[in-house]
């Protein structure tokens, strides 16, 4: 049995009595993978779930110490205990280090392209923005600036003192999208990531006619969520054979026979995908599998779309955990 399939059996034996568990506290891949197999949980015998518990319980037990895990989750934890303006420039180097920061942005300016920021904005918005810059760039800046807003902006550096790390985040926001010509992104995923992933889970009929009105309307565009979309026919391309049976124990059995029966029955790019799969595992497993295959009678195509989609559902997971790496088009290897 999968640790996956385990972990979602002590959820749902926690949830059951009542726990309350941060689950939102875990990655988003991790969130997903566990409601997926939550979903396909169904009737648990009690000797099952009593060695699950155990092992769990074992497991927990060896657990001597446990950390903040992020920067953020360490300065809560340290609330109080340390000053201010480290959390402060804490925050701002983590910020910095994932791409996040806007203020990367807005100091590339030169002095002369922030001049209409000072004239255009708060004397206080200005005041931060003095503050941000190295010494001489200040001064340079404050230079270009008629007197009476450098002034201005001279005396509402008093009342910078006690403003919020994240309300300081926010102006770096405004002015990077105001001044700097960078909307900076909303999402972490590109469109074509975001439109693919969910065309991956639709049905093949409405992904194809999505895809061709996309290629119709924008060919670019289009072309490129045609690379971001990963379909049970697209196994073979981008799944590397040693990757094959490091997915296989994240399947649910059911789906993985209805999958394999169907796409072979279909022939074609599906029939190879499933090759690709039952000719890279185990002899004995494929065996088994091609034995249920032919047990499993005619399969209605919403339940062979579904079973299909959740093979690809667990490659993908593998892939945003990092237990595989897809083979992306173009790669050499």
């Amino acid at each position: 049995m999968p640790r996956s399939r385990k972990a979602a059996m002590v959820v749902q034996l926690l949830l059951s009595d009542g726990g309350d568990l941060p689950l939102s506290q875990l990655p988003e891949a991790a969130q997903a993978r566990l409601t997926r197999e939550l979903g396909g949980l169904n009737i648990i015998d009690r000797e099952t779930l009593k060695n699950v518990a155990i092992e769990f319980a074992a497991e927990l037990s060896d657990v001597a110490l446990t950390a903040p895990g992020s920067v953020e989750a360490a300065l809560k934890s340290l609330d109080g205990r340390i000053s201010a303006a480290t959390v402060a420039r804490l925050r701002e180097e983590a910020a910095a280090q994932n791409g996040s920061d806007p203020w990367t942005i807005v100091l590339e300016l030169s002095a002369d392209e922030m001049v209409p920021i000072t004239t255009a904005e708060s004397p206080e918005v200005s005041a931060i923005l003095l503050s941000k810059l190295p010494t001489s760039k200040a001064a340079t800046l404050l230079g270009l600036v008629p007197g009476e807003t450098a002034r201005r902006i001279a005396f509402s550096m008093s009342k910078t003192s006690h403003i919020r790390a994240d309300a300081i985040a926010r102006i770096g926001t405004g002015l990077a999208q105001q001044y700097c010509g960078a909307a900076l992104p909303a999402f972490s995923e590109t469109a074509e990531s975001r439109i693919g992933a969910i065309l991956n889970s639709s049905p093949a009929a409405t992904r194809e006619q999505v895809l061709e009105g996309l290629l119709s309307e924008d060919p670019s565009f289009g072309a490129s969520v045609r690379k971001a979309i990963f379909t049970f026919a697209d196994i073979p391309a981008r799944l590397a054979v040693p990757d094959v049976p490091k997915i296989l124990r994240d399947i649910d059995s059911g789906d993985l026979v209805r999958a394999l029966a169907s796409a072979a029955g279909t022939g074609g790019p599906l029939a190879v995908a499933a090759n690709h799969l039952l000719d890279n595992m185990s002899t004995r497993m494929a065996d088994n599998l091609r034995e249920e295959m032919g047990e499993s009678g005619k399969i209605k195509l919403s339940d062979a779309e579904a079973a299909q989609n959740a093979v690809v559902t667990a490659i993908r997971a593998a892939a945003d955990a990092g237990t595989i790496a897809l083979i992306v088009e173009g790669d050499d290897d």
